[in-house]
């Protein structure tokens, strides 16, 4: 029975490995204050198709970066819960695979079920002062924090046995 468990278990979060929004931050930047639900957010972006790389829209072309309330469902899930978390003038690039995006729907030049790849820029925080200059994160600090996150998850799941008996 606990194979069935543990099987069903890995089962499970492959399936959910499989549909998450790849992060890539191409410019990590030191920063007081996040990006967090309910902000108004500024971000510039430029938008492919995964398939072949075609640009579907961007917003650096129009000269003007697309202003919402971040965590409130008035974008793609994919921007609702990958662009939180961001400092003034950091840039992330999101593969977001169809769940995630327009799913399998069609929506304007992108075809229905496509993975939708966003190079993004947050350029600004409604109530946040612009900073005077971006103090971009040094690798050494970025590769100290990953480590960081990956040793509390660690604990947590060591949590999680340990209150289990060693049982999932």
């Amino acid at each position: 029975m606990r194979f069935l468990t543990l099987a069903a278990l890995a089962a499970a979060a492959t399936s959910v490995l499989a549909a998450e929004v790849k992060i890539d931050v191409t410019r990590a930047v030191e920063c007081d204050r996040k990006s967090k639900k309910g902000d108004k957010i500024s971000v510039h972006y430029r938008g492919t198709l995964e398939k072949d790389g075609s640009e579907f829209d961007a917003s650096y072309k129009r000269g003007t970066p697309l202003d919402f309330v971040v965590g409130k469902g008035s974008v793609i899930k994919g921007w609702d819960d990958n662009l939180l978390d961001m400092c003034i003038g950091e840039k992330r690039t999101l593969t977001i695979p169809p769940e995630f995006g327009y799913g399998d729907r069609a929506m304007g030049p992108i075809p229905a079920g496509s993975t939708l790849i966003f190079e993004t820029e947050l350029m600004g925080i409604a109530g946040v002062p612009k900073p005077e200059s971006i103090i971009e994160k040094t690798t050494s600090s970025v590769a100290s924090e990953a480590s960081e996150a990956a040793s509390e998850a660690t604990e947590g799941t060591q949590r999680v046995v340990d209150e289990n008996k060693g049982e999932l």
